[in-house]
């Protein structure tokens, strides 16, 4: 049996926020379990949730504590797609973000009913979240993810392989970057 696992990176000390942003509510929910939940609509089971900066409980979720989260993205995206490796049955993690209030599960549905082996969420033509890494690709992904690039050099590396799917339409790309 195959699985589709969700994959929320939520580690960062939200330094232009003024705060880790995975507690933060927003309108009326934890952007945390917001992002759980989203991925739980698109059929991800189970969801992993990279947290650093911030570590507490996030119902419905695998917590994964990145202790070196201070190393930026990448170094989640590691601790995230290295705690998947350990459940033989999932072949595929579609890859989100927990400050992305505007994303929908109907979007992350959408990228992760690609057949592709990688495939990324687009807005307007432009690559963003989320991303769909099969198995075959997390190796290359976590040896080549460094600083705050996560997966964009090995992304940028394998684009011949990259279905990109259009979620502007459905969702909104942008990030939280201040309180509201």
């Amino acid at each position: 049996m195959t699985a589709l696992a969700g994959l929320v990176l939520a580690a960062g000390e939200g330094r232009r926020f003024g705060s880790p942003k995975a507690p933060h509510v927003h309108d009326g929910e934890r952007l945390v379990d917001r992002a759980v939940r989203i991925c739980r609509e698109a059929g991800c089971d189970p969801v992993f949730v990279v947290l650093g900066a911030w570590v507490d409980e996030v119902p419905d979720a695998v917590v994964v504590v990145n202790r070196v989260w201070r190393e930026g993205m990448g170094s989640s995206l590691h601790a995230g797609l290295t705690a998947a490796m350990h459940d033989d049955s999932i072949d595929r993690v579609l890859v989100t973000l927990v400050d992305l209030p505007g994303m929908s599960g109907e979007a992350l549905a959408r990228v992760a009913s690609s057949a592709a082996s990688i495939a990324q969420g687009c807005f307007d033509g432009e690559p963003g979240h989320p991303v769909l890494l099969g198995r075959d690709h997390w190796a290359g992904v976590i040896a080549m993810a460094q600083g705050d690039r996560g997966a964009r050099d090995y992304l940028s590396a394998h684009d011949m392989f990259i279905e990109f799917i259009e979620v502007g339409d459905i969702a909104i790309g942008e990030d939280l970057d201040e309180p509201t």
